[in-house]
């Protein structure tokens, strides 16, 4: 194929992948006006949080001049957006120190929470779609389709509070609460890890299992599947050479989506488990108040949202040979 040929054949996904990230930065725009206004219509004062109720009211407005909590919202928003943009979300309101720093403290723990969920996550909700879709309508499918809506219908809340129970109440193999030290050995980092990596997991390898199953047994319906199996292609060659390649985008856009559902579930279980994780922290930040902590974490929430929705779009995209090829 020549040079040109090539190029005119990625213009079409590079066009395509050009607007997918126009409309993401477009949507990230929204998203920051939202949670700019939703943070301050919360109801209390951070003013009034930090210095407690027995303070006076010139006390209260000094503060609140101080904090530049009595600007117009336009102007505090475009001074936070534009601080954003440079790096620096602000200052917090009640630990007086850069938000950036207290975030940067936090990242770790959840990044590492996330990513160990997605180790246990992907590869188990991988397996359990592929077989269910491989054996539709038989027994093995209708067992696992039971099991994956069970695990979906279980809360993240029931699930930690049952691991608690069983596995540290009764049998007292875990900790209840997840300790997180730099000195650690494997053995007890993976035992702090356990109960808050399963209480995630449960309810992401069910969603992404089961949306795995669909997009499989969506191209198993295809006619291509037909002429293969005519053809005597075996079941094995049929699945990993003719049908995954062709599943792959509808299988990274069911992850992608499974794996933002951490986001969500991080609350609750990081509440549950002690866990000094970035979700706790925007709790925190809500009950004190410090709308420039809160505002920051709801941020980089969406913005990983979006990097997924975003990763998942790009991988449909070159995943596609109509759009590959132009």
């Amino acid at each position: 194929m020549s040079a040109a040929a090539t190029r005119s054949g990625w213009a079409v996904p590079l066009r395509l992948i050009a607007k997918r990230s126009g409309m993401a930065l477009v949507t990230l725009l929204l998203v920051s006006v939202v949670i700019f206004t939703l943070s301050a219509m919360l109801p209390g004062d951070a003013a009034q949080e930090a210095l407690g109720q027995g303070a006076t009211q010139a006390q209260v407005d000094a503060l609140r001049s101080e904090m530049g909590l009595d600007r117009p919202a336009p102007v505090r928003y475009a001074q936070w957006l534009g601080g954003l943009l440079v790096g620096d979300p602000g200052q917090s309101l009640v630990a007086h120190q850069p938000v950036g720093a207290i975030i940067a403290e936090r990242l770790p723990n959840t990044l590492t929470l996330a990513w160990l969920t997605a180790l246990l996550a992907v590869p188990v909700a991988f397996a359990i779609g592929m077989a269910s879709a491989v054996a539709r309508g038989r027994r093995l499918d209708t067992a696992l389709n039971f099991v994956t809506l069970a695990m979906v219908a279980l809360p993240e809340f029931l699930v930690a509070t049952i691991a608690v129970l069983i596995f540290a109440v009764e049998l007292r193999w875990l900790p209840s609460i997840t300790l997180v030290r730099a000195d650690q050995g494997w053995g007890e980092f993976l035992r702090s890890y356990a109960l808050p990596v399963l209480s995630l997991a449960v309810v992401v390898i069910a969603q992404m299992a089961r949306m795995i199953r669909a997009a499989v047994i969506a191209e198993l319906d295809r006619p291509y599947v037909e002429m293969a199996r005519l053809k005597g292609v075996g079941p094995l060659r049929l699945i990993f050479v003719h049908v995954l390649p062709n599943a792959i985008g509808p299988i990274v856009n069911a992850m992608a989506l499974s794996l933002s559902y951490l986001l969500g579930g991080a609350i609750i279980v990081e509440t549950i488990f002690n866990y000094p994780g970035l979700a706790s922290l925007m709790v925190n930040a809500v009950t004190s108040r410090d709308m420039p902590l809160l505002q920051a974490c709801a941020m980089i929430f969406c913005t990983t949202y979006l990097l997924l929705m975003l990763v998942a779009d790009v991988v449909a995209i070159l995943a596609n040979p109509r759009l590959r090829h132009g």
